[in-house]
């Protein structure tokens, strides 16, 4: 039985990057090709897509993901999706996530302050956040290419 993986349904090819477009990394569908795939996407679940972009932010001691259009806090919808999705799907071992999503982003996504001043360009994104937190695997694209 092929192990299952976690893959940001972006990369595979489904247009739901937050503009309508995709993220497809034929690279990474090459390293993957003997896993069972799991896609993903908690942002196009919550907010269908086209959508607004959002950015996280410390707010409070808490890392929150805010609409960049109209400030509206726009986390527990991920933050729900994603603890559904690996409930539902207890047997994944391995997350492979978009690199800088403020959703799936391992280790590369930018963290700003409440007035928009940049603070470190290396968080998870909730998503991934939930997955690392599950002990899980994670890797953003580029490294899981690299390392694969």
């Amino acid at each position: 039985m092929k192990r299952k993986i976690a893959v940001s349904s972006c990369l595979l090819g489904n247009n739901c990057k937050y503009n309508g477009n995709n993220n497809l990394s034929i690279e990474l569908l090459d390293k993957i090709k003997d896993y069972k795939i799991v896609p993903f996407c908690p942002e196009d679940y919550a907010f269908g897509t086209p959508r607004e972009t959002m950015d996280l932010v410390l707010i409070d001691n808490e890392i929150e993901a805010i609409s960049t259009e109209n400030y509206n806090n726009l986390s527990q919808p991920i933050k729900d999706y994603a603890k559904d999705f690996f409930d539902n799907n207890r047997d994944i071992k391995l997350f492979v996530g978009k690199d800088k999503s403020p959703s799936c982003g391992v280790s590369s996504t930018k963290l700003y302050d409440i007035d928009k001043n940049l603070i470190s360009t290396n968080n998870s994104g909730l998503m991934a956040k939930e997955a690392i937190k599950r002990d899980l695997k994670a890797y953003d694209a580029t490294k899981f290419i690299e390392k694969f």
